[in-house]
Formats: C-alpha cells, structure tokens, sequence
C-alpha cells in the first residue's frame, strides 16, 4: 500500500510539472557571427537577424549603440517606424556626430534620438523587440561590423527576465541622456 500511495504521489508530481511545462514559453537563441564567411553553414549573418527582428517587430523597438552607420538597419528601422512601430534609440554622443550619420537620418525622419556623453564611451550594442526578444553583443551597427570585423550577436527571443533587465537599463540611461540636435 505504502509503494501504491508513493507511486500515486510521483505520478500526480510528474503530471504536475508536465503540465505547468507546457504552459511556459521557452526562449529560444540564435547567433550570428560576422564577416559573414559561411557558405556551407545554416548560421544566418548578424545583420540578417537583426534585420529579421526589425521586420517582425509590430510594437516597439529600443536601441542602444554605440557606433550607428549602417544604412540597411536604418532603413529597415524607418520602415519599421512607418509600420507605427515606436522606435527609439540611445547612441554614444561623441561616436555619431556625423552630419549624415545613421541617428541624424532617423531623428529627421521622426523617430526619438538621445545621445549619451555621461562615459568615457557608450559602448552598449542592443536592441529590444517588443518587450520579449533581445540581441546584443559585440556587432556594432555600422557596414564595417557586418564586411570587415570579427563580431558576433546573441538574440535571446521569448526571455522576459532577461529584456525586462535589459529594459531596465535602457530606461535608466535613457533618462540620462541628452536629446539628438538635429544637424541638417
């Protein structure tokens, strides 16, 4: 009787843990590395992801860079923005204060600029997506990062703690620094 009432008490656990399982929502990861030299390999380009993250983004999307020239994200972000995706970016202050640089495209274009000059650089590489998908890593995004530099990013889709801790930060860095003056 004791084995029966154990095995009872095991099966009820185990149907339990099946259950609360299989209503939780398991994040899923994808890297890129670049230069983008893998013919053979099924692993997509760190631009392709990121670019892939913009297009199915339908909320809003947070950025944080410190180097921002690359004009296939800055388009694929104004096309985003043109969806009604609310997009705004953090962009190291000293690093983009090119007439036509990335962020003066987009701040002219409507979508809300700050730039940070609070360290020695703002090296932060990140994106959030909706709340729920974050890609970071050591991929600035500019074509240099994508044709010439060892990079790699790290997209974690469907991490809640994790974007919420990023989130976190972003906000905290956000209010901290100074609103884009358009150049042109």
């Amino acid at each position: 009787m004791i084995n029966f009432v154990k095995a009872i008490i095991l099966s009820t656990i185990f149907l339990c843990f099946l259950i609360s399982s299989a209503n939780t929502i398991t994040s899923e990861v994808e890297v890129g590395f670049s230069p983008n030299r893998y013919d053979t390999s099924n692993l997509k380009s760190p631009l392709d992801i990121i670019l892939e993250c913009i297009r199915e983004t339908k909320k809003s999307i947070l950025v944080a860079t410190y180097i921002f020239t690359s004009k296939q994200i800055s388009l694929a972000l104004l096309e985003a923005h043109k969806r009604g995706v609310h997009i705004r970016i953090i962009a190291d202050a000293k690093s983009n204060l090119g007439k036509y640089s990335s962020i003066t495209f987009l701040a002219n274009h409507g979508i809300l600029v700050r730039t940070n000059a609070h360290y020695a650089i703002f090296h932060h590489k990140f994106m959030i997506f909706d709340d729920k998908h974050i890609e970071t890593g050591s991929f600035n995004y500019s074509d240099a990062a994508f044709n010439k530099n060892a990079e790699n990013i790290l997209l974690l889709r469907n991490a809640q703690d994790i974007v919420m801790t990023y989130k976190q930060e972003w906000n905290r860095l956000w209010n901290e620094s100074d609103k884009f003056k358009i150049a042109y």
